[in-house]
């Protein structure tokens, strides 16, 4: 279920993942979070598919799930995605329309004003970011 920071008022909204049937509590939490943040409607679908195949990779790539983070600051919102898989890079081509899998960060790429991965403590991070 979702959690949601009371330390401040910038403080980030999380919550965890853990399997499959937990994707559309996922993609209804940041949809939620993206319009209490002021994101046009278009805006908020691409922002949840974003982080609806970030969340997927996920669950197919990496053990233990993952959390969503959702704030927003300086006219972006802004949208982390952790988990403890391997670092992915960043510059994929679109697969052929033939291909099984691969689209996920491409996609992500393609629809988000800025995408960054970084490893740390925490697993992997990516975050994602979409203009106010």
């Amino acid at each position: 279920m979702p959690e949601q920071s009371t330390a401040s008022v910038a403080a980030p909204d999380t919550m965890s993942y853990t399997e499959a049937n937990d994707l559309r509590t996922v993609r209804a939490f940041v949809s939620a979070r993206a319009l209490a943040h002021g994101l046009p409607a278009d805006r908020v679908d691409l922002l949840t598919l974003a982080v609806s195949e970030l969340a997927t990779n996920t669950l197919q790539h990496s053990p233990g799930g993952g959390r969503v983070r959702v704030w927003a600051e300086a006219g972006q919102l802004v949208c982390d995605v952790v988990d403890e898989g391997p670092l992915r890079a960043l510059g994929r081509t679109m697969p052929s329309a033939q291909a099984v899998r691969g689209r996920g960060l491409a996609i992500v790429e393609r629809i988000c004003d800025d995408v960054s991965i970084s490893g740390g403590p925490e697993g992997t991070l990516v975050r994602i970011r979409l203009d106010l």
